[in-house]
C-alpha cells in the first residue's frame, strides 16, 4: 500500500496570520501520526513565511515517523538541513512571490549545482528526493545527479478539467512512474491532490508515497487533524492497485 506524507505547512500559515504561537504545527504532526500518517512533511522556506527554525528542530526531536524536509538548494538551507538531519530532504524550486511551490525543479538546468547539494545531503545520511514534473529528461537527470527518489508534480493533473487534458495528464504520470522505477528511483506524488481527485492518481501502479497538505489541513478545520488524515489514508488504500493489478499492468507494458 502507498504511504501518506502529511504536509503541515498550512497549520503554521494559520499561526503566522496572527503572528502568535498557535496553532502549533508540532501538535498537528502528533495528531497526523495518530491518524495514520507515515511521514510528516514541512517546507523550511528562505523567508520563513510559515515553518520556522524552531518548528523544524522540535519536529526532529518529536516525530516518530519519517520526517521529510522540503527545501530549496540555497546554501543557508543546505547547512541547516545537514545539521538537522531529517530522514529525507525533498529539493523543490522556490520563488518569493509564489503562494506555494509552482511546478517542478529544473534538474537539467541546475544539474551541476544539484550534484553538489545532493552529495552533501547524502553524506549526512539523508535520503534525497527531487520534486519534478513528469518529464523524462528530468527523471534521467535526477538519476544521474544522485537522487534516491523523485516526487512527481501532480499539479498538471489537479488543475486540468475533466476531458482529454485530464486524460493526458494521467498518462504523463503513468509514463513517468514507469521511467522512474526503471531507473531505480523511488517514485512519490504530490501537489494539488484532494479528497475529490486523489483516487484517479492512487490507482496508478508504482507510486510508493503520496505527500498531501492543503486539502488535509482544510478538512481538519471541520473534523480535526486525526480524522482528516485517517480519511485520506482510507482513500489511498481503497483505490491503490493490488499486487495482481500491478503484475497485469507490467505484463501489458
Amino acid at each position: 500500500m502507498p504511504l501518506l506524507g502529511v504536509n503541515i505547512d498550512h497549520v503554521a500559515t494559520v499561526r503566522q496570520a496572527r503572528r502568535t504561537n498557535e496553532p502549533d504545527p508540532v501538535w498537528a504532526a502528533v495528531e497526523a501520526e495518530l491518524g495514520g500518517a507515515d511521514s510528516i512533511v514541512f517546507h523550511l522556506r528562505e523567508d520563513r513565511r510559515h515553518i520556522h527554525d524552531r518548528d523544524a528542530k522540535v519536529l526532529r526531536e518529536t516525530v516518530a515517523v519519517k520526517l521529510n524536509m522540503e527545501m530549496a538548494m540555497a546554501e543557508e538551507i543546505v547547512v541547516f538541513a545537514t545539521n538537522l538531519c531529517p530522514d529525507q530532504c525533498t529539493l523543490v524550486p522556490e520563488r518569493r512571490e509564489e503562494v506555494t511551490t509552482e511546478g517542478g525543479l529544473d534538474v537539467v538546468r541546475f544539474r551541476e549545482r544539484l550534484t553538489t547539494v545532493v552529495g552533501r545531503l547524502r553524506d549526512a545520511g539523508i535520503v534525497v528526493s527531487a520534486f519534478v514534473e513528469p518529464v523524462e529528461a528530468h527523471l534521467h537527470a535526477a538519476k544521474e545527479v544522485g537522487f534516491d527518489a523523485v516526487e512527481l508534480w501532480t499539479g498538471g493533473f489537479a488543475h486540468a478539467r475533466v476531458g482529454l487534458r485530464r486524460q493526458q495528464a494521467v498518462e504523463d504520470l503513468r509514463r513517468a512512474i514507469e521511467i522512474g522505477r526503471t531507473l531505480g528511483l523511488d517514485v512519490h506524488a504530490g501537489h494539488g491532490l484532494t479528497y475529490r481527485n486523489v483516487a484517479e492518481v492512487a490507482r496508478l501502479p508504482g507510486l510508493s508515497e503520496f505527500n498531501i497538505g492543503h486539502s488535509i489541513v482544510s478538512r481538519s478545520v471541520f473534523v480535526g487533524v486525526r480524522a482528516a488524515v485517517r480519511e485520506m489514508v482510507e482513500l489511498l488504500h481503497r483505490h491503490a492497485p493490488t499486487e495482481i493489478t500491478m503484475v497485469e499492468e507490467a505484463g501489458h507494458a
